[in-house]
C-alpha cells in the first residue's frame, strides 16, 4: 500500500494526492495575475518528498516515482497559477489625484472640499491631499492624504471566494514635527478595531509601516475600509494631524500545521504584505489574540518588526521577527498537545543585520518549561539554532518567546533578536534528513532486489 504524500506550504495548507497527481500529468500555463503574489514555503515539500521517497520506494515505479517528485517540485507554480489575489483597493497609494485642483499648485497641502473627489475613495471632515518635498518624506516620495480635525477617508472593496482573512498594511506619517499632540489613526472594518499612533518612533524614515488583521469574511461581501483621525486634544491647531500613504491589502487563506512541526505558520511567511519602495520592515502592534494578529496565529506582545529577506538578514525563508521594543516584547501562540507527552521546541535566533550590537537574551516558555537563550550579535546578519525539551503540563499548551534586553543602533533605531523557524514536534519523532548519495544508491539497488524476487 502507498502512503498518500501530502505537501504543505504555510499559506497553501495540504493538497491531497489526488492534485498532486494531476500536476505531474498535465501541462501547467503559469499566468502572473498580482505582483502581490503570497510567499511560498518550500522546505517542509522538500522535506515532504524525501519522507514519501523513502517510504514507498519499495511500491512504487520508476516513472510513477518520477511524476510524484515532479509533482511535488511544480507546487510553487501550481500555487503561484491558481491562488486568486484579495480584492486590490484603487488608488491605494494616492497618486492619482483628487478632481478639481488648482492648476500648476506646487503646494504640499491641498484642502479638499466638496468640489474634490479622490479616485476610488471618499472623504469627509478635514482632508487635505499631500505631495511629498523637502519637508515631508514619503515611501517613494510620492502623494498622500492627511487627515485633520473629525478627517475620514472610507473605501468599500468585495471579498474574494478564495481568501478567507484579510491583512492590511499602511504607511503613517507626520506632516509637522513641532506640535504637542499627535493624532492617533483609526482603522477599522467589520469584523476588527486598530488605533495606531507616531508616538513612538522605531525606524530610520520619519514615517511608518504597520500591519493589521482586518477580518474574514465571504465570497462577495461588501467590506467598508474606514480610515479617521482621533485625538483627544482639545486645540487642534497644537495638533500634528497624521499623514496616510501606501495601503496594501493581502489575502490569507487559514493555515494548517506543517508537515513535521504542530505550529502553523512556524516560519512567519504568512503575515504582511511589505512595501516593494520602501527598506523598512512592518511594525506590528500588541495583539492580544492570534487569530486577529497579522502574523497569522501568533499574538504580539509589545511591538515587533515584521522584517524580509530582502532589505534584512533572515535566517530562513522570506520573513522573520525582530523584537524591537526591549524588555517583555514577544510573541505567543498555544498548540493542541497530549498531556503528560515529551516535546521538542526548536527554533532559530538571531539578529538582522541591522547594526544592532550586543548580548541579546531571549527566554522561551512552553507550559511551565523556561529557558533563556543567549546570543551575542555583532549586528551583521549571523544566527544559531537552537532547542528546549518538555512536557505538556495540559492539553492545551501555550508557546511564548520573549526578548530580555533592549538595544538600539549608533543612529538611535530600536532593535533587537530575530526569531524564526519555529518548530514543534513529539521528542520521538525523527527530524527529517537529507539522504547522502551512498543512501540513496542502496535505496535503489534494495529496490531493484525486491523488484527481482517478486
Amino acid at each position: 500500500m502507498l502512503v498518500k504524500p501530502t505537501c504543505f506550504t504555510e499559506s497553501m495548507g495540504l493538497l491531497p494526492h489526488s492534485l498532486l497527481q494531476r500536476v505531474a500529468l498535465s501541462n501547467i500555463s503559469v499566468v502572473e495575475t498580482s505582483k502581490k503574489l503570497f510567499y511560498i514555503h518550500t522546505y517542509a515539500c522538500k522535506t515532504s518528498l524525501l519522507n514519501i521517497s523513502r517510504v514507498n520506494a519499495m511500491a512504487l515505479s520508476p516513472s510513477s516515482e518520477i511524476r510524484m517528485q515532479l509533482g511535488l517540485c511544480l507546487l510553487p507554480i501550481l500555487f503561484i497559477a491558481l491562488a486568486s489575489t484579495a480584492a486590490d483597493l484603487q488608488n491605494p497609494d494616492f497618486e492619482s489625484p483628487p478632481s478639481n485642483l488648482p492648476e500648476n499648485s506646487t503646494a504640499p497641502f491641498e484642502l479638499l472640499t466638496a468640489n474634490n473627489t479622490i479616485p476610488g475613495w471618499t472623504f469627509d471632515g478635514t482632508v487635505q491631499y499631500v505631495t511629498a518635498g523637502p519637508t515631508i518624506a514619503l515611501p517613494g516620495n510620492g502623494h498622500a492624504i492627511q487627515l485633520g480635525q473629525d478627517g475620514k477617508i472610507n473605501q468599500t472593496f468585495i471579498a474574494n471566494t478564495n481568501t478567507m482573512n484579510y491583512i492590511l498594511t499602511f504607511t503613517l506619517a507626520l506632516g509637522d514635527q513641532n506640535c504637542s499632540a499627535i493624532a492617533d489613526i483609526l482603522v477599522s472594518a467589520p469584523d476588527s478595531r486598530g488605533v495606531f499612533s507616531l508616538k513612538q518612533h522605531y525606524g530610520k524614515e520619519t514615517w511608518e509601516s504597520y500591519g493589521h488583521y482586518l477580518g474574514g469574511w465571504r465570497d462577495g461581501e461588501h467590506i467598508n475600509l474606514v480610515i479617521q483621525s482621533q485625538t483627544t486634544e482639545p486645540n487642534p491647531n497644537s495638533t500634528c494631524w497624521p499623514i496616510v500613504d501606501t495601503l496594501l491589502l493581502k489575502g490569507v487563506a487559514t493555515l494548517d500545521k506543517g508537515n513535521g512541526n504542530l505550529l502553523p505558520n512556524g516560519g512567519f511567511e504568512s503575515g504582511p504584505d511589505f512595501l516593494s519602495n520602501s527598506t523598512e520592515g512592518i511594525l506590528l502592534d500588541p495583539v492580544s489574540s492570534p487569530i486577529q494578529s497579522a502574523i497569522q496565529q501568533w499574538s504580539v506582545l509589545g511591538t515587533v518588526k515584521y522584517i524580509d529577506s530582502k532589505n534584512y538578514f533572515v535566517p530562513e525563508g522570506n520573513a522573520a521577527i525582530e523584537f524591537i521594543s526591549g524588555i517583555s516584547t514577544g510573541i505567543q501562540t498555544a498548540s493542541t498537545l497530549t498531556e503528560g507527552s515529551a516535546y521538542n521546541l526548536d527554533f532559530t535566533l538571531g539578529d538582522a543585520n541591522d547594526s544592532c550590537v550586543g548580548t541579546f537574551i531571549l527566554g522561551a516558555q512552553a507550559g511551565s518549561t523556561v529557558q533563556n537563550f543567549t546570543l551575542q550579535s555583532k549586528g551583521t546578519g549571523s544566527a544559531k539554532n537552537f532547542s528546549m525539551t518538555f512536557k505538556a503540563d495540559s492539553s492545551v499548551t501555550p508557546i511564548s518567546f520573549l526578548s530580555y534586553s533592549s538595544s538600539q543602533t549608533k543612529d538611535g533605531v530600536f532593535c533587537g533578536p530575530v526569531v524564526d523557524n519555529v518548530i514543534l514536534q513529539a521528542s520521538y519523532g525523527l527530524k527529517p534528513e537529507i539522504p547522502s548519495k551512498v543512501t540513496f544508491c542502496w535505496l535503489v539497488f534494495l529496490v531493484a532486489i525486491l523488484q527481482l524476487t517478486m
